[in-house]
């Protein structure tokens, strides 16, 4: 057992030693994407692609991109950038995680403060948003910008018709476990690799947080290019993890309805993490979320977020304001350091 801890830490120290900070959606990306719009028979949003990619996605290193077929282009004519940027969301969503976003659930577009509707109404029914139906598996999917197909553009007058039940917002985070201890990190560790989350994957596999029952979790997940920073600094690993975990589900829809500075203890004792949302930004301790549910269960939630959430800096060192010191400073001001370790089903509030 402790061969394999060791062999675990040492995967993530060499996939953390192997990345290189690469630029958030770079031209590769999206003239793959679009050369594999054209070959999919989505001519006319190859090209517009490759026309308003950099007024619609300069500033995402994530991207959810909705196109309407060829023949729906023919019978719109051009449409607008306003029409378009309907078509465009800033974060990336698997085909699983809008699959598990429930009726009403919104999704955000690059127009701030616009957003999209699921209004699918059954798990077994064909996946649509705002009444147009998604057609099949993504068109393109490298985990940074996934490509849908749907069936017609967009309204952007489109209004819900039949309203949700509103649900009732979190505002605290409580420690739950079931009595199972065969519950496995293997799937949600798996789709975590598949989307250039080793790191995290290996973590997860490392079983940081001792759990001898199935917890209840929720993963901020920075993606591996930006661990970069933490290569060979073995004695972090635990706070870089534990900071990123809170003891409860929070999923997408969640987030969506917590008012805006709401705060979640995390496992890293004394610490923190502050869900502030901005037209369709959403950002947890000013981190923004990228990959909304990339993981989805009814035990563990992932999102991937674009950076690490860093501990604040010491007070003498907030206090110098040099702006010398390190983004990724591991020595704690507000907080103790000690991290909560869950021997057990302790169900106690934290």
């Amino acid at each position: 057992m402790a061969m394999n801890k060791l062999l675990l830490i040492l995967t993530a120290a060499s996939i953390i030693t192997i990345l290189h900070r690469t630029a958030a959606l770079p031209a590769e990306t999206l003239t793959n994407a679009a050369d594999t719009l054209s070959n999919s028979g989505y001519v006319a949003m190859s090209l517009t692609l490759n026309l308003v990619s950099d007024v619609l996605l300069s500033h995402h290193n994530s991207a959810t991109v909705f196109t309407p077929p060829d023949s729906s282009f023919s019978d719109y004519g051009q449409p607008s950038l306003t029409i378009l940027q309907l078509h465009f969301s800033p974060m990336a969503f698997s085909l699983q995680s809008i699959r598990s976003l429930p009726y009403g659930t919104k999704i955000p577009t690059v127009d701030s403060g616009t957003f999209l509707t699921v209004t699918t109404r059954s798990p077994s029914d064909q996946i649509s948003i705002n009444d147009v139906k998604i057609v099949g598996s993504p068109i393109f999917d490298d985990g940074s910008l996934i490509v849908f197909g749907i069936e017609s553009f967009f309204d952007p007058n489109f209004t819900v018709p039949d309203p949700p039940v509103p649900t009732a917002r979190l505002d605290h985070c409580t420690a739950s476990f079931a009595d199972n201890s065969n519950f496995s990190f293997h799937d949600s560790a798996n789709v975590l690799i598949s989307r250039g989350y080793s790191v995290m994957a290996s973590f997860l596999n490392l079983q940081l947080l001792g759990f001898i029952t199935q917890p209840t979790l929720t993963v901020f997940a920075p993606s591996d290019e930006v661990m970069v920073d933490y290569s060979g600094r073995f004695p972090d690993y635990q706070s870089l993890f534990h900071r990123h975990v809170l003891p409860c589900k929070v999923s997408w829809r969640d987030l969506i309805n917590i008012d805006d500075g709401t705060s979640f203890d995390t496992y890293l004792e004394g610490f923190e993490i502050k869900i502030n949302r901005s037209g369709g930004s959403f950002k947890v301790n000013e981190v923004p979320i990228t990959f909304p549910d990339m993981y989805y269960s009814d035990w563990i939630v992932i999102h991937g977020i674009r950076e690490i959430v860093s501990l604040p800096k010491p007070v003498d060192e907030a206090i110098d304001g040099d702006g010398d010191g390190d983004p990724f400073d591991d020595t704690p001001a507000s907080t103790s350091g000690r991290e909560l370790i869950a021997s057990g089903p302790d169900r106690s509030e934290f």
